[in-house]
């Protein structure tokens, strides 16, 4: 029969492997594989999935570029500005209610529906960066994000490419 000492430390030796293994194993959990979060981060609304649809979550900036227009209190005061040299689409939180401020871009060309989300909060610039087809019809909309299946717009106005 070994000492006390000796299946003590066997004991202890056994459990701090069993810890080391579960702790690297949570640490590539967490750092090596992508969250569902950020996997999802531009599936944000039902229509994102359609290969006629895409959508993008704003980077936050400072003060945007370009022509730009405002919503009234019904869908948040929400801010959207056009920069058409670049195909850039900045959208403005005007409400603190906790929804995503949203911009929407049609286009009669290409991928005809672009979403822009900015929820970054009240007060707040993002911009998204597009690529649209610049000939035919453009139409800009823009409100708050309710749910995954209910966004509030409204349309703002529209622009023809040549």
């Amino acid at each position: 029969m070994r000492p006390l000492t000796d299946r003590l430390r066997h004991k202890l030796n056994r459990t701090f492997t069993r810890g080391g293994v579960l702790l690297a194993a949570a640490m590539v959990a967490v750092f090596a594989l992508p969250s569902a979060a950020m996997a999802a981060e531009d599936n944000y609304y039902k229509s994102c999935e359609s290969d006629m649809v895409s959508c993008q979550t704003g980077v936050k900036v400072g003060l945007p570029q370009g022509e730009c227009m405002t919503t009234s209190l019904a869908y948040a005061y929400t801010s959207v500005c056009i920069d058409y040299d670049g195909d850039y689409v900045y959208v403005k939180d005007g409400k603190a209610d906790g929804y995503a401020a949203m911009a929407l871009v049609y286009s009669a060309n290409g991928v005809n529906t672009r979403l822009c989300r900015n929820n970054h909060g009240n007060g707040t610039w993002a911009k998204c960066n597009f690529n649209w087809a610049e000939a035919g019809r453009h139409a800009v909309s823009a409100g708050y994000k309710e749910q995954f299946h209910i966004l509030r717009l409204d349309y703002l106005w529209e622009w023809y490419g040549k």
